[in-house]
């Protein structure tokens, strides 16, 4: 794998690249254009179109600061990343935390203009349905409850009023362009969830029971999204993709998961970044400057092979404390200290 400071790639899509890596947006119309299309065993027929997703997304800028247009990028990493799109299978991104492996979601979103990124965190209590749907059986049988007290005028809630899809269930709708899944943290899941993503995976889409059992009277529901505001089209309780969403798996590297699961999925290790590579991350977390950032920069790389080296976010602590203001300090060592407290290192075994 090649390093982040020192591989050269072109700013424009060229040959089979779609994404480049480099940060630079792509023009709408050539990324449609280019588009590619999906092999016979990965090409789904959802459908209608469900309308474009949002494009604001506030957590782009919080997460990745300005846009930066970077020459120096990961050829390996684009590879795979093109590999994905071209193929529709999902990535498993691994690499030590810093890396920016959630991050890598919100740059492909922002390259390719695919909209508002959904994210999935998981936990040890999280089940595959959290991800595809929610419903609220409770609230409908109080709202149907409600509506027959008041007399056979009132019409009775509909069912699809109380479903709400989750971020996995979000992406399978059939949008024309594929959204942008980050299921974050998935060393976390309960040990059944890799395979059940699995079949989820294959099929591109899934069933709503409670929706399927109306479908005969209702044929069409409409539900609400994980998108804030949303809604959308339900039709005979399933829905199926039209283009397989971009999922975007992170995950530590020290868990197994079944030989199946891995044989469905691109895996991707992502490295750690070079002092070129922190500057250009600094830089769009500052982009008014960020006096004395290379110092604690090559001070944050000569910890990497100490035990628990600080973090990227604790990188951007102190740059944040250095350059803000909030902190004036009256001498070097009175700076250092606070520089020792933001970078505390925990001891081998994770007590104080």
């Amino acid at each position: 794998m090649t390093d982040l400071t020192s591989s050269p790639a072109t700013a424009e899509p060229t040959g089979w690249r779609i994404y480049t890596g480099t940060g630079r947006a792509v023009e709408a119309a050539d990324r449609d254009r280019r588009w590619p299309a999906p092999p016979r065993w990965r090409a789904f027929d959802g459908g209608p179109d469900e309308p474009p997703p949002p494009q604001e997304d506030p957590e782009l800028e919080r997460r990745l600061g300005e846009p930066i247009v970077s020459h120096l990028v990961d050829e390996y990493e684009v590879d795979v990343v093109n590999a994905a799109l071209h193929l529709r299978r999902p990535l498993l991104v691994t690499g030590r935390p810093g890396t920016g492996r959630s991050s890598l979601a919100y740059r492909i979103a922002r390259e390719l203009r695919l909209g508002r990124v959904l994210r999935w965190p998981v936990t040890t209590q999280v089940s595959l349905r959290h991800g595809l749907y929610d419903y609220d059986a409770i609230g409908l049988v109080q709202a149907t409850g409600q509506a027959a007290a008041q007399g056979r005028d009132t019409p009775l809630p509909q069912v699809g009023d109380y479903v709400r899809l989750g971020p996995l269930g979000t992406a399978l709708l059939p949008y024309r362009l594929p959204r942008v899944l980050l299921i974050d943290e998935l060393d976390q899941s309960d040990i059944d969830l890799p395979q059940q993503l699995r079949s989820v995976f294959e099929d591109g889409g899934f069933e709503i029971p409670e929706l399927v059992r109306v479908a005969g009277r209702t044929p069409e529901a409409v539900v609400h999204t994980a998108d804030p505001g949303r809604t959308a089209t339900v039709r005979g309780g399933r829905i199926t993709c039209r283009e397989f969403p971009l999922v975007v798996m992170t995950c530590s590297e020290d868990r197994d998961f079944p030989a199946a699961f891995l044989r469905h999925c691109l895996r991707l290790r992502l490295p750690e970044a070079g002092e070129a590579g922190l500057a250009s991350m600094v830089a769009a977390h500052f982009p008014d400057g960020a006096e004395g950032s290379i110092e604690l920069i090559q001070e944050y790389l000569s910890r990497r092979g100490e035990w628990d080296p600080p973090a990227v976010d604790q990188l951007l602590d102190a740059v944040h404390l250095r350059t803000s203001g909030a902190f004036t300090p009256r001498d070097r060592g009175e700076w250092r200290r606070l520089i020792e407290a933001l970078w505390r290192r925990l001891p081998p075994d994770g007590t104080e």
